[in-house]
């Protein structure tokens, strides 16, 4: 869908345009890049913090750069090296003058920072997650100044003020690469000023920026903006605040601003200033709009301090089972990434760029939201899904359970900061209180934090789990880790699910080098197939367990299912199952190329809520040996497909799991398999194509597309792409060919990952799998031509050259790095109905038991931790309508529903109209009722619990989270825990 164009609620000439943005040079603070020129050193010299301490010996690196970046997928998550690591940097400023602020900002560090400037102690920030920063000022002088940080990123690491350890600092999910990973900035300021968000470190919370009475078809809202003031001058000050809001392309859309007034000497105040905007563009999935709002205070006229917040506008809602944004009900799909995102010999240290291309790699796959897992993610991580159009769901620091006493107070301060720093971000839709359910009073404290610094950001406040009455009537949403969970009342979705794991390398057992499905060492004493799956299987897994959520979507009835999040998007160096070192139950790999159940995602969730856009996807590749038989499956949301190969049909499919076709005993023969997918009506809708490869031929050699040339910063990373192809050019998805490569001119090999001794990390020698593989170059602070060359045995080799462009650093401060792009391209939300009524809940009047009849109406409470038990012998139980219909389809919560199958009958007003045995299930099963107009449904166990063929959940660290309630309920005993009526719309 194309954007929109709409008219600015202010006409501006180009010449008025100019004069109304540019404001004097003295007015904009000085904000400097503080990444270049620093010197690292693994130890713990003595007096490393002194500004005269030697160190010509150190490397020198720009941040963000973890000191142990080696070990990232080289190592096992427990194996990363830990320990003392000094940075140091040494600086000038410019003109500064007395009374002069100057703000040193770390976006954070691993675990702990004790920072010194010219051999004073400045602080202490020891949390491992959240922003920090301390005024420096007083310990500056005229000329070379040094910054010195000790970092300490043991895992046993305590917090000095209490020497209390940190529940997230967790070899399970927390991968650690210590020191200074994440960006660095250095403000200057006047004494009188708006305040940074660094709410620990500075007690101050910066600008924030909201909008409130939106009205979506009118395009329209009151824009706020709030600043805190304070004067660290000697006198008392009058100023005005002055608000400036610009469009993308820097256009001024509105401006106002408040009376004067006046602030003491050493004062702190709020100043804020709003209007009613018009003709705005609302940010929404996949459109990251992001407007500059300009906050000026001015003394006398003059500008005298002005901060740019880059933010966007978004309406949402929270109720009736529902996630709405800008009053269009959007079902979650997406995924729960670990919060470290990181890449092989790099952790989480990559350029924005690259995080905007991770990132848009999951937009790509039509996910709508992020869940960062356990602990805050980084501001640029935060910003980047700003900037794609990606929902997210921020984390204060957890590991997986609630706590108490110092650890609890550890996270409330994590998540207070959390929120400060990043409120202004508009992907931010969710505050998650904790990885696992909290209590009611640790829910109402969280609640609290948000209606104290974010009470306009249209953010829910939830956790894991939260789905008893009790807890949500305070939580704003919640839902398990593993099962499918329903409600009329808060929306609920699945915080993670699909934890199987595949590696990329292998398709099927047919395909060299023939990995057997399920094949590897055992894990902690158990079978660990699950997590040494196929891709072929590994996407069936995926489309079959996304189908129990698409099932339950809005439209299906009043309680519903508001998605879920498969785990994990990319493959990552945490917590690991299978036969590597590292977790591989990523859509993508480590270097995100895809897995073939990212397509299947695409196809699965390219809607709102219903499928939109039908598509194809057919699973696999197609180069075999002769006489291969195998069946090929196509994941599709077409409501029926056919397959053809070089032009004939091959015969009819089995359609399973809602979204695929299976199309059994396909004789393979080289040429093109095709797959045409139809609507009801037989018309064409969606096709998919796969054509047999001819053998390797060469390498090609290709560079992933950046928005800007790679810059001579020592940082910038260059992401190349090698992949083995037939003399036609196209790739070949069997080939395993190890490539070697070759790096002249002024950069770094980092390399890419592989099966292989340590996943081949930083090797130069690197094997493609599937045909493909890419690797990482880092440029250097020297500009210059660089050379990649790849070669194999017997093909063709390639060569790429790429000029790194100079980066203008002066006595060790930079300009802030350019803006980078925004992603619209799905276009506003639209103003239709994002999901079709396919059935309508028919409210229950009263419930009558056999037996244990008080609990009878907790089968049709909303609360899924409560349920109605029988006694033996007395396994019946009756719901009165509230009015008679014709049901057509029943849905039941039955205890222990992923290990006991429940022999049933079914009567409405007496007549049979069902009978058999429940399906096991992750949550709801649904029973198809024979067509029958009644008032009284009665439901009645014919017989006793089958346990046989559990659905088995293998390896759970916390065997508490797969508790269905099967042990606690009698064979012979009938138990609900939900049910649900449903007529025809």
């Amino acid at each position: 869908m194309k954007p929109r164009l709409a008219p600015l609620c202010l006409s501006l000439s180009f010449a008025g345009l100019l004069a109304a943005t540019a404001l004097p040079a003295r007015a904009e603070r000085a904000l400097y890049d503080f990444n270049p020129g620093w010197k690292l050193l693994v130890g713990d010299p003595a007096g490393a913090a002194g500004p005269g301490f030697d160190d010509s010996a150190w490397k020198a690196v720009t941040l963000p750069r973890a000191w142990n970046e080696d070990d990232a997928f080289a190592k096992d998550i427990t194996e990363h090296a830990t320990g003392i690591a000094w940075y140091r940097k040494h600086f000038r400023l410019p003109d500064l003058k007395p009374g002069q602020k100057v703000f040193v900002e770390f976006e954070g560090a691993r675990q702990a920072a004790e920072v010194w400037v010219n051999g004073r102690r400045i602080g202490l920030h020891d949390n491992g997650i959240n922003a920090f920063g301390f005024e420096i000022a007083g310990a500056l002088q005229a000329g070379d100044n040094v910054i010195a940080v000790r970092t300490d990123n043991s895992w046993e690491y305590r917090q000095q003020a209490s020497n209390q350890k940190y529940q997230w600092s967790d070899k399970n999910f927390n991968a650690n690469y210590g020191g200074l990973p994440k960006n660095v900035r250095l403000h200057v300021t006047e004494a009188l000023y708006q305040t940074l968000p660094l709410y620990a470190s500075l007690g101050t919370t910066g600008v924030y920026v909201y909008a409130r009475d939106f009205d979506i078809p009118g395009r329209s809202a009151t824009v706020w903006a709030e600043s805190q003031v304070r004067n660290d001058g000697a006198q008392p000050r009058s100023f005005t605040y002055e608000v400036e809001l610009r469009d993308k392309d820097g256009k001024r859309v509105a401006r106002f601003s408040t009376p004067a007034e006046n602030l003491a000497a050493g004062a702190t105040t709020t100043v804020k200033a709003s209007a009613r905007v018009n003709g705005l563009q609302f940010w929404s999935w996949g459109y990251g709009y992001l407007y500059e709002v300009v906050t000026t205070l001015k003394v006398d006229g003059r500008p005298v301090d002005s901060v740019t917040t880059r933010t966007g506008f978004r309406k949402t809602g929270f109720g009736a089972g529902l996630v709405k944004l800008n009053d269009r009900a959007i079902q979650i799909h997406g995924y729960a990434q670990r919060t470290s995102n990181e890449w092989p010999a790099i952790g989480m240290s990559v350029p924005a760029w690259l995080s905007d291309y991770g990132n848009g790699m999951a937009l790509a796959s039509n996910a709508n939201l992020i869940r960062w897992m356990h602990i805050t993610p980084w501001k640029q991580d935060v910003e980047s899904l700003d900037r794609i159009g990606m929902m997210q769901a921020m984390p204060a620091g957890d590991a997986e359970a609630d706590v108490s006493g110092k650890r609890w107070e550890q996270r409330i301060v994590a998540m207070r900061d959390a929120i400060v720093y990043n409120r202004n971000s508009p992907s931010i839709v969710f505050y998650e209180s904790g990885n696992k359910g909290v209590s009611l009073e640790h829910m109402r404290e969280m609640k609290a934090l948000r209606d104290r610094f974010d009470p306009f950001g249209g953010r829910a406040s939830g956790s894991r789990e939260m789905l008893s009455s009790a807890l949500q009537a305070v939580s704003e949403y919640g839902g398990e880790m593993l099962y499918i969970n329903k409600s009329a009342r808060m929306p609920v979705w699945a915080m993670e699910y699909a934890r199987d794991e595949a590696a990329r390398k292998f398709w099927d057992e047919l395909t060299p080098p023939g990995h057997k499905e399920g094949d590897g060492p055992l894990h902690k004493g158990q079978s660990a197939a699950a997590y040494n799956r196929n891709q072929d299987s590994f996407t069936l897994e995926d489309v079959a367990r996304w189908n129990d959520y698409y099932r339950a979507r809005p439209g299906t009835g009043t309680r519903v299912s508001s998605g879920g999040v498969n785990i994990v998007f990319s493959d990552s160096n945490t917590h690991h199952r299978g036969a590597e070192n590292y977790r591989r139950s990523g859509e993508v790999d480590a270097m995100r190329i895809p897995k073939d159940a990212w397509y299947a995602h695409q196809v699965m969730w390219d809607g709102w809520v219903d499928v939109e856009r039908p598509r194809a996807h057919i699973v696999g590749h197609w180069n075999y040996a002769a006489d291969t038989v195998k069946p090929v499956h196509v994941v599709s949301s077409a409501h029926s497909m056919r397959l053809t190969l070089n032009g004939k049909d091959v015969g009819a499919a089995r359609k399973r799991d809602g979204f695929l076709f299976t199309f059994d005993a396909v004789a393979w023969q080289p040429g093109e398999l095709k797959a045409v997918g139809y609507d009801p009506a037989g018309q064409p809708v969606c096709e998919a194509v796969l054509a047999t490869a001819g053998k390797p031929a060469a390498l090609r050699l290709t560079r992933v597309v950046a928005p800007h040339p790679l810059y001579a910063d020592g940082a910038d990373l260059a992401l190349l792409q090698v992949e083995v192809v037939d003399a036609k050019g196209q790739r070949n998805p069997v080939a395993l060919d190890t490539v070697r490569f070759d790096l002249q001119g002024p950069a770094e090999w980092r390399g890419g990952i592989a099966q292989g001794p340590d996943n081949h990390i930083l090797a130069r020698d690197l094997p493609v799998e599937g045909g493909v593989n890419r690797v990482l170059v880092r440029s250097t602070t020297q500009p210059g031509r660089i050379t990649v060359r790849a070669s194999a045995d017997g093909l063709a080799p390639a060569a790429l050259t790429i000029d790194s462009a100079p980066v203008k650093v002066t006595d060790g401060l930079a300009p802030p790095a350019p803006r980078l792009p925004l992603n619209l391209e799905r276009g506003p939300t639209p103003a239709t109905p994002s999901y079709r009524v396919s059935r309508v809940a028919v409210p229950v009047a009263s419930v009558e038991a056999a037996s244990n009849g008080a609990d009878a109406n907790m089968s049709i409470d909303d609360d899924e931790t409560t349920r109605w038990t029988s006694s033996d012998g007395a396994a019946a139980i009756t719901y009165t309508l509230a009015r008679p219909a014709e049901l057509f389809e029943i849905d039941l919560k039955l205890a222990g529903w992923r290990e006991n199958s429940y022999p049933l009958r079914v009567f409405v007003d007496g007549e049979q109209v069902w009978q058999g045995s429940t399906p096991k299930s992750l949550g709801y099963v649904t029973l198809p009722l024979k067509a029958r107009k009644g008032s009284q449904v009665r439901i009645v166990l014919d017989g006793v619990i089958d346990q046989s063929g559990a659905i088995k959940l293998t390896e759970v660290a916390n065997q508490a989270n797969v508790d269905t309630g099967s042990k606690a309920t009698p064979k012979g005993a009938l138990s609900i825990v939900e049910a649900e009526f449903y007529e025809r719309p």
